[in-house]
């Protein structure tokens, strides 16, 4: 993950403190379904977090006995995580976590800042994005999109409960 013979990010941190953190965001990550932190913060929480939602579509005992190994406050996280995240997901074969790089937060120690956030969610950025893209070429008159917004078109939609429609309401 990190490169080189190491499996995962150490964070500066020693074992303990790291699970913590980790599970620290995860936490935060189901309660608001999107958080921005460091970039390298975001891409070892999207591994557990990715881990988190697949023991949640097994949804037996001993998943979530799992589920509340990690989770903070498992007893107000935990329907959230097996009833409106695993309905979304249940059809998705992976990828439920998306990071996207964003522009330092702190302006003194410059670090990576990145969003991690679900995708196919309400605050979902990149499906935002192209419903703005999208209105503005009709706004301008436009009426053969390019071929990559296209694309973004049929990714964005693709797993959505709401799918074309949804997307042709927020445009």
């Amino acid at each position: 993950m990190a490169g080189g013979l190491v499996k995962y990010r150490h964070l500066s941190r020693n074992s303990a403190a790291r699970q913590a953190l980790l599970r620290g965001l995860v936490s935060s990550l189901v309660a608001h379904e999107h958080i921005h932190t460091t970039w390298a913060k975001a891409k070892e929480a999207q591994r557990l977090a990715d881990k988190l939602i697949t023991l949640a579509k097994r949804d037996n005992e001993a998943t979530r006995q799992k589920a509340k190994g990690i989770l903070y406050t498992p007893h107000e996280l935990l329907p959230k995580l097996f009833g409106e995240l695993r309905d979304r997901y249940m059809n998705r074969p992976g990828g439920y976590t998306r990071v996207l790089r964003t522009e330092p937060r702190n302006k003194y120690d410059q670090a990576p800042s990145a969003i991690l956030e679900f995708v196919d969610g309400p605050r979902d950025v990149r499906f935002m994005m192209t419903a703005k893209t999208v209105a503005r070429a009709r706004e301008n008159g436009i009426s053969r999109l390019n071929e990559l917004t296209e694309k973004n078109v049929a990714k964005v939609t693709r797993y959505r409960r709401d799918g074309k429609e949804g997307f042709d309401s927020l445009v």
